[in-house]
């Protein structure tokens, strides 16, 4: 295939995740989005429990039952002549690691806050992820239907906790009872509101001069006030600025209401406009170009039972360079083997279809038999370490008790496989073998044991630990290890991928064993595929 024709392909493509806030309307958005590609017919019920419907991306039965997504999930469709992988993260904060790994391997994000909370902690969690990397990053303020904060407040808020400077594309014309649509400044077009409405094709009105006497027609005595808000705002605010928006320091700001599927179609017109085509990903042997001939991916999730009929694992792999082609076959570097990808597939949430050809942005999901790893490398020829995918030491502490003894054996099945997809983690201390769960959320907790239960057969629980922080272990000084590992065998586990790990009693206890320890390399955060 030509270099040309790559170009060509690479150009098309966006990939981008959707943070925010739990209940900010993210997985609504989600389907919203969806829906316009054509990728769905019908949005799921996504907070209705009792319906038979639920949010396509939603798909274990723990995200059905408690309406909440706590596993991103992978979306492909197209849009205009444009291919579109979409990345719908868990919004709770108890699930925050899946989310940083997903922005990992995203080219920019959408951002969606609730008009009437403004920006809430988690989002700014996120934010601090994305400024890491510099994302591009386009804001949707929702629930406009809804009262709630004014517009100005809105953006002064995400201007002073965010740091970005926000530049408003669409303006909103009232809010709840009173909200009668927005006026897309940048088209210069009018989109009035029709509450319930499953899919929209408004081309709008278009009003190139607010002082047009139709807009006294459509609006009424709001069309005053509407005059006035953009005259404020051409004085107060920045104009849109597509390379500072590249560089993540401005976001462009839509409004709208996710669930009456209002001012999606906007949002997404502009986003394929702005957001921009797969770039070059870091290796720690080189920058990796997207257009380079030969195919590099990396693994950044797998995913356990996403068919529980066949208990399969799912890698998800991030296309960096080149063309995937069915049956292409590509070096598996870490274990050092050749394998080919027969049976790739994309995704719609837990739908799946095999894909002949995929390119730089893509998202593929192979079968993976436990030779895996989140931060794994393939490519057709360089050997090549992509890096950049975090792991982070657990804050939360649990230990596993089985219920029935006579199913250790399914029991060590499952957390080896749930660990491998990095939610949970999971240790064996090196006194008396016992599972210990680690965790950045608790809920996390109950999601596992409920998969134990619900995935592998396997009835258990958990306890309270001791244990309230940990560090891997390292050392270049072999002797002192030794005597650190004789010195604190009761405080020692192993992870998942037999990485030696302290388990401190409290961050003092921790903190005075790294001053008595100084040989030793106490780790809070690691690199996936960097053992």
């Amino acid at each position: 295939m030509s270099e040309t024709t790559i170009q060509e392909e690479i150009f098309k493509r966006r990939t981008f995740g959707i943070i925010s806030h739990p209940d900010a309307g993210k997985t609504t958005l989600t389907e919203k989005l969806l829906l316009f590609g054509g990728a769905i017919q019908m949005a799921g019920a996504v907070k209705a429990r009792k319906s038979s419907r639920h949010a396509t991306s939603d798909w274990m039965k723990i995200e059905q039952q408690r309406g909440i997504s706590v596993s991103s999930s992978v979306m492909k469709f197209n849009y205009r002549d444009f291919e579109i992988n979409l990345l719908d993260t868990p919004g709770h904060e108890d699930f925050s690691e899946d989310t940083y790994r997903v922005l990992t391997c995203v080219d920019s994000a959408m951002m969606v806050i609730d008009s009437g909370n403004g920006v809430e902690p988690q989002t700014e969690k996120l934010m601090g992820v994305c400024r890491m990397r510099n994302t591009p990053i386009v804001t949707f303020i929702n629930k406009l239907d809804r009262e709630g904060m004014e517009p100005l407040d809105i953006i002064a808020d995400i201007e002073e906790k965010l740091q970005i400077e926000c530049a408003p594309m669409s303006w909103p014309i009232g809010m709840g009872k009173r909200f009668r649509g927005v006026y897309n400044l940048y088209k210069k077009q009018l989109h009035l509101f029709t509450a319930g409405a499953e899919t929209r094709l408004d081309a709008g009105i278009t009003i190139s001069d607010l002082e047009d006497p139709k807009l006294d027609e459509l609006l009424g005595s709001q069309a005053n006030d509407l005059r006035d808000e953009i005259a404020l705002l051409e004085g107060a605010a920045n104009p849109f600025d597509l390379e500072a928006f590249l560089k993540g320091s401005q976001t462009p700001l839509f409004f709208g209401s996710a669930i009456n599927n209002f001012g999606v179609q906007e949002l997404l017109d502009a986003f394929v406009e702005f957001a921009p085509p797969p770039g070059a990903r870091e290796a720690k042997e080189r920058m990796v170009q997207p257009n380079e001939k030969d195919f590099s991916a990396v693994a950044f999730k797998i995913q356990a039972n996403m068919d529980p009929a066949h208990r399969d694992r799912i890698a998800f792999l991030r296309v960096c360079s080149g063309k995937f082609e069915k049956g292409i076959k590509v070096r598996h570097h870490r274990i050092g083997k050749e394998i080919a990808l027969n049976k790739a597939i994309v995704f719609m949430a837990q739908d799946r279809s095999q894909v002949e050809e995929a390119y730089a942005g893509d998202i593929i999901g192979i079968h993976n038999h436990g030779s895996i790893r989140i931060g794994d490398t393939f490519t057709t020829k360089e050997a090549l370490s992509f890096t950049g995918i975090p792991n982070f030491a657990p804050e939360l502490f649990r230990r596993i008790r089985l219920k029935d003894p006579m199913r250790r054996k399914q029991l060590h099945k499952g957390l080896v496989q749930l660990s491998e997809e990095g939610a949970v983690q999971v240790f064996r201390t090196l006194l008396g073998g016992d599972y210990i769960l680690g965790a950045v959320g608790a809920l996390q907790f109950d999601v596992t044991v409920e998969r134990l239960k619900t995935e592998y057969n396997v009835d258990a629980d958990y306890t309270a630990t001791d244990f309230q922080v940990s560090r891997w272990i390292e050392s270049d000084n072999e002797k002192k290890l030794t005597e650190f590992k004789r010195s604190f065998e009761v405080n020692l586990a192993t992870d998942a991928e037999e990485s030696l790990t302290f388990l401190a009693p409290s961050l003092w206890k921790l903190n005075y064993t790294m001053e008595q320890w100084p040989e030793i390399q106490f780790l809070k955060t690691r690199e996936y595929g960097a053992s």
